[in-house]
């Protein structure tokens, strides 16, 4: 629980919380062990038979997990999977339909907010996020408790130059929004996010860069009251694609 570099080397992660574990029992990623209260084992029991791997399971007291973890827990249910091997974009544009509908984060290093970033992208039906070299792991256990398990469906791309990933984009027809307060150029309703496209969000303190900002086709702003700089990511994130889907069609 407290050494998530030490995960990342082994390519596993942390489950935790009834929904998210019974989410990723109900997924492809492979599943190492389980560790839950005695109470919750009938409840799993028929998702445990049903996977086709040996999973371990532990049974502990609640009082007990946290006192081995070191902090509350609500429900006392975790989980250790695997992270699986992730797609190229190149394997991604081959695989998403027309229009393509994608998003992308730089710098976001906060792991409650990209989980919970993650989570809006799979309800607003975005086919791939984009994971530059400067943000978090979707994989972190609070991303992945955020997501509430959504990115065990939702396709991740992490790729070590994003730069160079929303310039190969462009050179396959995908605009590229970069969701950029004060632009000065275009609110969100000017905005077009019809066809091929790849939403951009940038980090909680600093916003995007200039360099992705210059690789980027447009910025778009979201219009607010005076006095207010920004918004918190999830809630920008959020905002601006119900107004792309809106746009689409989406149903």
């Amino acid at each position: 629980m407290r050494r998530p570099l030490a995960h990342r080397e082994q390519g596993i992660f942390v489950a935790e919380g009834e929904k998210v574990v019974r989410r990723l029992l109900e997924s492809r990623f492979r599943v190492v062990s389980v560790l839950l209260p005695e109470k919750w084992l009938l409840e799993y029991k028929p998702l445990l038979e049903a996977r086709a791997e040996d999973i371990s399971v532990f049974l502990a007291d609640k009082k007990l997990l946290e006192t081995l973890l070191g902090f509350s827990m609500f429900q006392g249910v975790l989980a250790v999977g695997r992270i699986p091997a992730l797609p190229s974009l190149e394997d991604v544009l081959a695989r998403s339909a027309s229009p393509q509908f994608f998003a992308a984060v730089e710098g976001l290093t906060n792991a409650e907010n990209l989980g919970a970033l993650v989570r809006n992208c799979a309800a607003f039906g975005i086919q791939a996020l984009i994971v530059g070299e400067t943000s978090s792991s979707p994989f972190l256990r609070r991303a992945v408790r955020n997501s509430m398990g959504t990115v065990f469906e939702m396709p991740i791309v992490e790729t070590p130059n994003l730069l160079q990933s929303l310039q190969y984009l462009h050179s396959r027809g995908v605009r590229c929004i970069a969701a950029h307060p004060h632009s000065q150029r275009r609110t969100l309703t000017e905005a077009s996010f019809r066809g091929d496209c790849c939403i951009l969000f940038g980090s909680e303190g600093y916003g995007i860069s200039a360099a992705a900002l210059e690789a980027c086709d447009e910025a778009v702003e979201i219009p607010m009251a005076p006095g207010v700089d920004s918004l918190n990511v999830a809630s920008a994130s959020a905002v601006f694609l119900y107004e792309a889907v809106r746009q689409r069609g989406f149903r």
